[in-house]
């Protein structure tokens, strides 16, 4: 066999044996988590919701220290946590801090916050949901976010058709007092604060079609969407 062939097959193997990512996927190199990605105008956003959970804390809550919870899981065990339907589906809550990782408030658009999120994504802005919301026409397109459909939204999941793409899941929250709510909510922290005890997030409901901005606690464990840095 010929030094040219041998050089052909090696190379073949490699890409055969190299997985290769689909353009509408992105995986997460801290845990191997694949997520289904998005384009909306000029935004690449995470399809789902952050899933990355470095640590549990089901008894805890802070306006300064991160802590990760996994909706109605109240153990100790990482190994358990991920195992949960709900993580699966849901993914994590975090904490603001959680969610900004050492990082400052910002307002800027592109924020530049990694925050929890991987290399390459960031933490949204204020002024990215805002950029998102207007896209699509205004504050009342919610229905045009939300997963279609009752099998994780409640009833009546008003306006819900998901014609974005960006299948925004009821992860709900968790409450500093450690109550969890499900099924009915999407929360999703920003990277912009109000003040020093409470940061900007955006909130849907299965019951209208709203996409609202609200100033929250930062001691509350509310989803993550990660933005794609531009390039």
């Amino acid at each position: 066999m010929n030094k040219i062939l041998l050089l052909f097959l090696a190379v073949m193997s490699i890409f055969s044996c190299t997985p290769q990512e689909s353009p509408d996927t992105f995986t997460d190199s801290r845990d191997g988590h694949v997520y289904k990605t998005v384009t909306i105008g000029s935004q690449v956003w995470m399809a789902e919701n952050l899933a990355y959970l470095p640590e549990i804390s089901p008894a805890s809550y802070s306006y300064t220290e991160p802590y990760y919870y996994i909706n109605g899981y109240n153990g100790t065990s990482l190994g358990e946590a991920v195992l949960t339907d709900n993580y699966r589906t849901y993914g994590v809550l975090y904490n603001w801090s959680a969610a900004m990782n050492g990082a400052a408030s910002s307002e800027d658009n592109p924020s530049d916050v990694q925050g929890i999120c991987p290399t390459g994504w960031h933490l949204p802005s204020d002024a990215e949901w805002k950029q998102l919301t207007d896209y699509l026409g205004g504050e009342d397109v919610a229905g045009k976010l939300k997963e279609a459909g009752t099998s994780n939204w409640i009833s009546p999941n008003t306006g819900a058709t998901n014609e974005s793409g960006f299948t925004a899941l009821p992860g709900g929250f968790r409450r500093p007092g450690g109550l969890f709510f499900l099924f009915e909510f999407a929360v999703f922290w920003s990277s912009t604060e109000d003040r020093s005890t409470h940061a900007w997030a955006r909130f849907l409901c299965s019951s209208d079609n709203n996409v609202d901005k609200s100033c929250f606690s930062k001691d509350y464990g509310f989803s993550v969407r990660c933005l794609q840095d531009s390039e």
